[in-house]
């Protein structure tokens, strides 16, 4: 039986793979900082947008109000975010990421333009322009991602 992995011929296989890499070194950073993947992207969100209602958090995150108070009580646990009632209006809650994990979540930024440096290192820098110039052709055809 062969089990050789067969080889990646297509540019969109190879376009993939190359996320993948993107992918699994943004996992590897959020893995060493112990959080999850929805757990990074709310705090990555509430330095973005302090002050969040948990409906706005449940809508950026896909999930559930339910999901997200459950999120929001393992990041509030570790005093990663708090939550704030509003003046004369105890119903309602606002979500603030604390300086701690403002602090946790700083950084990843800065890893994933070093991880675009890693995976174009092969590249020079007319090959690096080419690339992008030839990869926006393409995207300007295709919607833009949403989060919808």
């Amino acid at each position: 039986m062969n089990n050789a992995t067969p080889p990646l011929a297509s540019n969109l296989e190879l376009l993939r793979w190359i996320g993948w890499a993107q992918q699994q070194a943004g996992l590897e950073w959020i893995r060493d900082r112990d959080l999850s993947h929805q757990q990074s992207f709310v705090l990555g969100y509430l330095t973005k947008e302090p002050g969040a209602i948990q409906r706005d958090i449940a809508e950026m995150t896909r999930t559930t109000p339910a999901s997200v108070s459950s999120l929001l009580s393992g990041l509030e646990a570790r005093g990663l975010v708090e939550r704030r009632t509003e003046p004369g209006n105890e119903r309602s809650k606002r979500v603030y990421a604390t300086d701690a994990g403002i602090e946790l979540i700083a950084g990843f930024d800065d890893a994933m333009r070093e991880t675009e440096e890693s995976i174009l290192a092969p590249l020079d820098r007319s090959e690096r322009d080419t690339l992008h110039t030839l990869l926006s052709k393409v995207t300007a055809q295709l919607p833009r991602p949403t989060r919808e």
